[in-house]
């Protein structure tokens, strides 16, 4: 049985991005409503940053492809957490806090299929070097669903103040 155990570095770290895509989901789905739910929005801006953070914190020599992610990661959750806490979705921060938003939550899954082709052996037996085209397919259809998906939360969490329910 795979564990991660919550104590250990990479544990800490799985866990935290798990969450974040769990809470994505929901969080997601809110916006794409025109509406947003502010717990979902918490717990997802929360763990996703702590996500991006803790990535840094493994020895490494040199910048490598995941600390490049996780800078443009971390960029986004700025924004996104400025837009909501400091900006009160005023004017054009609402429509940057959904963009924003759903990028960040699409850098969660563009990571996640990439583990999953890495540490699932039927996955990567398709792509072991992950430059096959099951894995360049897979990462495409994320792609174009999240683009699709944030364009469409743009529109609709476009509205004029701030929705005052949880959605």
């Amino acid at each position: 049985m795979f564990v991660l155990d919550p104590t250990t570095l990479v544990g800490f770290h799985t866990w935290l991005s798990l969450i974040a895509i769990v809470a994505g989901f929901p969080m997601a789905a809110a916006l794409l409503k025109g509406h947003l739910s502010r717990r979902w929005n918490g717990i997802f801006l929360s763990t996703a940053i702590a996500t991006s953070a803790t990535g840094f914190a493994f020895p490494f020599s040199g910048v490598l492809p995941s600390h490049i992610v996780g800078a443009i990661s971390l960029v986004l959750l700025a924004i996104a957490a400025v837009a909501l806490y400091a900006r009160g979705l005023r004017g054009g921060w609402r429509r940057s806090y959904a963009i924003t938003a759903m990028l960040s939550f699409y850098l969660l899954i563009f990571v996640l299929v990439a583990q999953l082709f890495l540490k699932l052996p039927a996955l990567n037996a398709m792509a072991p070097t992950q430059s096959e085209p099951p894995f360049a397919i897979a990462q495409g259809v994320v792609l174009a669903t999240f683009l699709a998906l944030t364009v469409l939360a743009a529109r609709r969490f476009n509205g004029g103040t701030p929705p005052l329910r949880v959605a």
